[in-house]
């Protein structure tokens, strides 16, 4: 044992150690990659979503039984909702390339929709044109101040998703398009997210280092984007039209 015992020396506070404590660093942002489903807009609230769609086919529904039959379809499966409680072994094949191929993800969705007997002819391809149209989804309220602030900042912004259909007539109808410099869309790349492939090309199509990139979205899938390097903000889920926190970009994106 010791013959003595050394106090511990205690630091005043503004000391030399203390200045030269090290601190953490923050790597400035020069692009940010933005996920769209739940990050940048919402699908249209499940019973309007119905009511649209039978609408289409000539049907008109009352509250009642739309709601009913929303409820039985977010239950089977539906695009930008919950996953399905089950997918039926003929549909499987479909689902699992669902991201990667136009017709899959059609197929995929539409099948689903026709496990639940609506009795109204053409329902289920119906509710899946609800997806392809501006009306059919709800940016979230900060979605264009923000990216119009990154824009005036000269901040790169892509958007990057796992989806099987184009966005950029959604982005046209909502006047977003001269805000967006690349679509990293995962059924035109043939990757999905969480694959550190698909963030490290839209990267290369900003022409940015991950290092100096932020994703934001709201999944783990979206998180993957640490393996290529990219900084991560994970936004919580919200219904259509409630804040999101997307503004929170803004402040880890833009100088102070």
């Amino acid at each position: 044992m010791p013959d003595h015992v050394e106090t511990p020396q205690t630091r005043s506070p503004g000391s030399a150690e203390d200045v030269a404590a090290p601190r953490a660093s923050r790597r400035p942002v020069k692009a940010v990659l933005f996920d769209f489903h739940g990050t940048l807009a919402q699908v249209e609230e499940p019973r309007r979503w119905v009511q649209t769609a039978a609408a289409a086919c000539g049907v008109t529904l009352d509250r009642v039984r739309a709601t009913s039959l929303a409820d039985r379809l977010l239950t089977a499966g539906r695009a930008g909702g919950p996953l399905p409680a089950r997918v039926p072994p003929r549909l499987a094949e479909l689902w699992a390339d669902r991201d990667l191929y136009a017709h899959a993800h059609r197929g995929a969705y539409t099948g689903l929709a026709e496990t639940v007997d609506a009795g109204i002819e053409g329902f289920a391809d119906a509710l899946y044109e609800r997806l392809l149209v501006a009306d059919g989804w709800v940016p979230y309220p900060d979605t264009a101040p923000t990216l119009a602030a990154l824009r005036d900042a000269g901040v790169r912004v892509a958007v990057v998703s796992n989806i099987g259909f184009d966005l950029r007539p959604l982005f046209d109808a909502w006047g977003l398009t001269g805000l967006i410099d690349a679509f990293v869309l995962s059924y035109e790349v043939g990757r999905c997210k969480p694959d550190p492939a698909i963030f490290l090309r839209a990267c290369g199509l900003l022409g940015v280092d991950p290092e100096q990139t932020l994703m934001v979205g709201d999944t783990p899938a979206d998180a993957g984007a640490v393996r290529a390097g990219c900084a991560v903000l994970v936004l919580p889920a919200a219904d259509p039209g409630r804040d999101n926190g997307l503004g929170a970009v803004l402040d880890l994106a833009l100088p102070a």
